[in-house]
């Protein structure tokens, strides 16, 4: 019998910063599986929207005028969105901001998905809040053990296929995998290949998933 997994591989470290880990929960792409959090209960999350609207990405605020996302992620004339629940509507909870520059990691590979990081600088500082925080970052680069439960967050996809979005922020419970099985041939398989800088989690029976 073939275990099926449909799990997130995220750089480590990446991880640690964004995604609120193990006990915290987080912060992703899609979101298979998952369900509607309580609106403005993750209110470090961040909407990272093009010029027309659209979402491409998620982040999260680490001081008043930084959001940390990934380093695949297309910013050239995004805005960043803070204090969201909704993906479509405006709620007076929200803060705008454009984004003064951007500081995608020089060691980002988008062959191998290592060093997916990236740092943006608000134009402007957000106004910190009830529906607006700063993430709490980790105080330990501990590698989360496989069987850790951790929950990611965020206004991707919800099903796959077909390709649907959420009409508001969602999240799921995920479980960390041991990176030996995710690069096994039942698993990946080495494509990619899930590296020590990595993460992998998903759910076995393959109905629980996050980004890719």
């Amino acid at each position: 019998h073939q275990t099926e997994i449909m799990g997130a591989f995220l750089p480590w470290y990446t991880f640690a910063a964004i995604i609120l880990l193990v006990i915290h929960g987080g912060l992703c792409a899609d979101i298979i599986g998952g369900s509607e959090v309580v609106p403005h209960s993750r209110p470090f999350m961040a909407q990272i929207k093009g010029p027309g609207g659209g979402i491409i990405c998620g982040g999260a605020l680490i001081k008043e005028n930084w959001v940390l996302t990934a380093a695949h992620c297309n910013v050239e004339k995004s805005k960043v969105i803070l204090g969201a629940h909704s993906l479509k509507k405006r709620e007076k909870e929200q803060q705008t901001f454009h984004i003064a520059k951007y500081f995608r990691y020089q060691c980002y590979d988008p062959n191998t998905k290592e060093n997916d990081i990236m740092l943006l600088q608000l134009r402007g500082r957000a106004k910190l809040n009830k529906a607006v925080q700063l993430i709490p970052l980790p105080t330990s680069d501990d590698d989360p053990k496989p069987g850790t439960i951790c929950t990611v967050a965020g206004w991707g996809t919800t099903t796959n296929p077909p390709h649907k979005l959420p009409t508001a922020l969602m999240e799921v419970n995920i479980t960390v995998i041991s990176r030996q099985i995710c690069n096994d041939e039942k698993h990946y398989n080495g494509k990619p290949v899930i590296t020590e800088n990595m993460i992998c989690a998903g759910a076995k029976n393959g109905k629980k998933d996050s980004c890719n």
